[in-house]
């Protein structure tokens, strides 16, 4: 009797490259949709842009690169990689903004480095940074959330606004944006005021920036989703979000007046989106044990010390890709020691 056999590895892998991506993509849901529910149409219109435009360009990448195209399409890779930036960028940000970075993220900081799995640097976050750098204006133009907004855009109105630039007649691009409570905080104390001051503006809501507090909760919701799953590690996250609230407890309790609280931290911008989608990266972010607590809790230093003493709002982003850099030899220092070594 002939048995249908096949060579090693005999075990099926339990997981494989589209299995977590789709996941992922899965635990971003209650996220996006809380923030279509807060900010509108924008958010979907980028999504669907800023996917189209990632599949374009990685098919493109990989026929030029002489690559099976279908077979690297279906890992959706891409799609993650678009879909993180896209929850990144305003909601009203003009197309160009979305192509540009989501070009430059497959591009630069994925395919010029040899494609999934060599790349050194987030290239969602390697995007980011590009388009906040060089494009100021429109990275910092959000709209006011619809709880304090005094004009909801229609979804013709967004889509005009997106792809020409264009708002109705009796607008301007003032009346509808406003500063998240990130930009306010750091704006309002360089201007003198107290927190005291400052917290009585309509955008703070209960424990964080209205509507953005929210937004947060359901990424929180997502991320422990995927530590359920087993799609992403404890350690990340969990040393990230710890050092966070260390640093900004204690400052908080030296002069309350000059520092937000813990909450604020941990619920305002893309702390959680970083903590839990983004910081852990398996392709560049640390990978044994104990580098992995050590790259999440310098990733929440960071982000507190440039928030609070940087040039930039929200730090996520920079915190992520600088911590890259320091992942290889984080890893290299804190391998497991080798039984009988």
């Amino acid at each position: 009797m002939r048995f249908a056999t096949a060579i090693s590895p005999h075990l099926q892998p339990q997981s494989s490259v589209t299995k977590v991506m789709l996941r992922v993509l899965q635990a971003l849901i209650p996220g996006v949709l809380t923030m279509y529910w807060f900010f509108g149409v924008g958010v979907l219109i980028n999504l669907v842009l800023a996917i189209s435009t990632a599949l374009v360009i990685e098919a493109l990448m990989l026929w030029l690169r002489q690559r099976p195209v279908l077979v690297h399409l279906s890992d959706l890779s891409a799609v993650v990689t678009a879909a993180l930036l896209a929850l990144a960028l305003p909601v009203i940000a003009p197309w160009w903004i979305t192509v540009i970075g989501i070009v430059f993220a497959i591009v630069i900081a994925k395919h010029l480095y040899g494609g999934l799995g060599y790349n050194p640097f987030n290239p969602a976050m390697a995007g980011y940074v590009l388009l906040l750098i060089s494009f100021p204006q429109q990275m910092t133009a959000w709209p006011a959330p619809n709880e304090i907004s005094v004009m909801v855009l229609s979804a013709s109105e967004s889509l005009q606004l997106i792809f020409f630039e264009q708002l109705p007649t009796i607008l301007n691009i003032d009346a509808i944006t406003r500063a998240t409570p990130l930009d306010l905080v750091k704006t309002q104390l360089g201007l003198g005021k107290h927190i005291a001051e400052i917290s009585t503006e309509p955008v703070f809501g209960s424990f964080a920036g209205k509507s953005w507090e929210w937004i947060s909760v359901a990424y929180l919701i997502g991320g422990l989703w995927l530590l359920q799953q087993r799609i992403i590690a404890w350690q990340i996250p969990l040393a990230m979000l710890l050092s966070l609230t260390i640093f900004s407890s204690l400052y908080f309790f030296i002069d309350n007046q000059q520092y937000t609280t813990p909450m604020f931290h941990l619920f305002s911008g893309a702390t959680m989106l970083g903590a839990f989608f983004i910081a852990t990266d398996p392709v560049t972010a640390s990978t044994t044990p104990t580098g992995r607590l050590i790259y999440g809790a310098m990733i929440g230093v960071l982000v507190y010390i440039i928030r609070v003493w940087g040039g930039y709002p929200d730090a996520i982003a920079f915190a992520v890709l600088l911590m890259n850099l320091a992942a290889p030899t984080i890893d290299y220092y804190t391998r497991p020691k080798v039984f009988g070594d």
